[in-house]
């Protein structure tokens, strides 16, 4: 699913079973990461979540930056 802003190009985004899937997660984990605040998430028209991929990516990259400093 693609969103279009009219000052954007168009943001590509995910469901919860993708994110859960690029974190190795649960997709139940990604709902209570949303309630939680820790990823923001859009609502469809149906009331599903969705999460832009560029967030999801970035918060990936973060992620691995943590991890290899860590493990320095």
């Amino acid at each position: 699913m693609t969103i279009h802003d009219d000052t954007e190009t168009p943001e590509t985004l995910l469901t919860p079973a993708e994110v859960a899937e690029r974190f190795r997660v649960n997709p139940k984990t990604v709902t209570r990461w949303a309630r939680a605040g820790k990823l923001h998430a859009i609502r469809t028209l149906g009331g599903h979540r969705r999460f832009r991929k560029s967030e999801i990516d970035r918060c990936l990259a973060e992620m691995s930056t943590d991890e290899s400093i860590e493990s320095s």
